[in-house]
């Protein structure tokens, strides 16, 4: 978490939402997050579409192509708790990507009133 609140707006790193649409904007989290919203500046991409089935990643082409960054880009993924977010892991660097997960994801990161939100 603090690697990324110090990497805040910083264009060589992107960082990747891929939980549903209703999570990222706040509309629907997990009750257990005393906050809801996303990462300030965080893409999304919901976890589903970068698999063409079960355990299958989609071509690297279709990966590079929802993310919207170029092979090689370092980019760092998270979810509710980590797990959808190593699976996305894992997608990003069969495209090609120097991806990481954060495992605290936003379980973690909505417990902290210092880091910042956005909806």
């Amino acid at each position: 978490r603090s690697e990324l609140a110090a990497r805040l707006g910083d264009d060589s790193l992107t960082i990747l939402d891929v939980r549903t649409a209703d999570e990222y904007t706040g509309r629907r989290g997990s009750a257990c997050d005393p906050r809801q919203g996303h990462i300030p500046g965080a893409r999304l991409v919901e976890v589903g579409l970068m698999f063409a089935s079960p355990g299958r990643p989609e071509s690297p082409e279709r990966v590079r192509e929802l993310v919207g960054r170029p092979e090689g880009a370092e980019v760092v993924a998270y979810c509710h708790s980590g797990s959808r977010s190593a699976l996305a892991a894992l997608a990003l660097r069969a495209a090609g990507y120097s991806a990481r997960n954060y495992a605290g994801s936003w379980h973690e990161w909505s417990r902290h009133d210092e880091l910042p939100l956005e909806r």
